[in-house]
């Protein structure tokens, strides 16, 4: 019915993580150094994939060449996004300009803000959708490897990667407003909508038979009497709660409001997790 293995769950959280990264990116409002944090960090998440499907399996070599490909991609795209980041991002220099036009208007105080050079090249965003697709191609090669109904398995795995995805990088993104406090909200709501969005999908493939139904109705033994099932229904309901409410809270106008809803999507990802794995293990 389905299968839980590292190799698969480390390239599932890459190539979600990747693809809402170029959600992210695409906007050119955030600035380099998260692309760079995050190509770096889901790079070696492939790398940890392709490590633990050689070492521990079940082998798929179209699951293993895709976390290598991943690998490769986004490392291509950190060092490009690395050559071009004299020229920063559009909207990120134009709001930086803008301040500082104003601070000065007030006070009379000019301070340059750091140069960039708006006439040299931009790193393209479009380069960060490579190693998503790459890597997608192997998250439905594990999905068919698995067994049971083809067209199931592979929904619940790309569906998976893509909820694991969004809700990891908002809540990394949520951290970047330490290092860019003026950053407009736009970015992060929208990771969180995405967060929202894949939830219902996410459940309910694994509602379908045979899945959660038959653990809860006890069809299904889970081993400790029933209670992994209810763990599992506790975080189906927990998370689209927190993310409401991560939705509620950057509504509000203060600073901290960006701050509590970081710590909302802490809390989002333990529960988004609990989601998909224990409906894994428990259906493996």
């Amino acid at each position: 019915m389905i299968k839980l293995d590292a190799a698969s769950v480390m390239l599932q959280w890459a190539a979600g993580g990747l693809l809402f990264l170029w959600v992210t990116t695409r906007r050119r409002q955030v600035s380099l150094g998260y692309g760079w944090l995050m190509r770096a960090t889901y790079v070696l998440f492939a790398i940890a994939a392709l490590g633990f499907g050689r070492r521990f399996g079940p082998d798929s070599i179209v699951r293993d060449l895709s976390a290598l490909a991943v690998a490769l991609a986004g490392s291509v795209a950190l060092v490009q996004s690395y050559r071009y980041r004299s020229a920063g991002v559009v909207h990120q220099r134009e709001l930086v300009e803008a301040r500082t036009a104003r601070v000065a208007a007030m006070t009379g105080i000019d301070r340059d803000a750091k140069k960039k050079d708006a006439s040299g090249p931009e790193f393209d965003p479009r380069l960060d959708l490579i190693a998503p697709a790459v890597g997608l191609v192997g998250v439905v090669a594990a999905a068919v490897e698995a067994g049971g109904p083809t067209w199931l398995a592979v929904s619940r795995m790309v569906i998976g990667a893509l909820f694991l995805g969004a809700i990891s990088d908002a809540m990394m993104l949520g951290h970047w407003y330490l290092v860019q406090p003026g950053l407009d909200r736009a970015p992060l709501s929208e990771l969180v909508r995405w967060s929202g969005i894949m939830w219902l999908p996410e459940v309910a493939l694994l509602l379908v038979p045979t899945g959660m139904v038959s653990v809860l109705s006890g069809e299904i033994d889970d081993g400790w009497a029933g209670m992994l099932g209810w763990f599992w229904a506790a975080c189906v309901v927990t998370t689209i709660g927190l993310i409401y409410v991560t939705v509620a809270a950057l509504r509000g106008r203060e600073y901290s409001a960006v701050m509590a809803a970081t710590g909302l999507l802490y809390l989002a990802i333990l529960t988004s997790f609990g989601i998909d794995l224990v409906a894994r293990a428990l259906l493996a």
